[in-house]
């Protein structure tokens, strides 16, 4: 089995994190993981923002969380684990992964109650 290839922090550029968050499952899945604090499995991502995730599509999302430096991924047996590299990013680029995720929250709650507003009304019942 190849290693996973981990950039060093010198390495990780503004350009591949924006590029790496340009995809609206992938900052889903970062937010995710760096709203937990702690590890969080592939398989915990098989439905993203109420859309079912094909385990290669996931994997190749991880991939490319992973090779721009965003998260850290480690093998145990069948499982990768994964978590966030939030510190060595925020002392590499001071404040640039909180704005981020503020952005992507508040773009996230407006998404949800746009979904609200234009859900068709509910069906009465028929009065016979």
């Amino acid at each position: 089995m190849r290693p996973l290839f981990h950039p060093a922090i010198e390495d990780v550029t503004v350009e591949g994190i924006l590029y790496a968050l340009s995809d609206p499952v992938r900052v889903a899945i970062y937010a995710d993981i760096a709203g937990q604090r702690c590890t969080m499995n592939c398989s915990s991502f098989l439905t993203v923002s109420e859309q079912a995730i094909p385990k290669s599509t996931l994997s190749q999302h991880f991939k490319i969380l992973r090779e721009n430096g965003l998260i850290r991924s480690e093998r145990h047996g069948v499982e990768v684990r994964n978590t966030t590299r939030c510190q060595e990013l925020e002392q590499r680029f001071p404040g640039l992964m909180r704005a981020i995720l503020n952005a992507h929250t508040i773009q996230s709650r407006q998404a949800h109650s746009a979904k609200q507003t234009a859900r068709p009304p509910a069906k009465r019942a028929s009065r016979r």
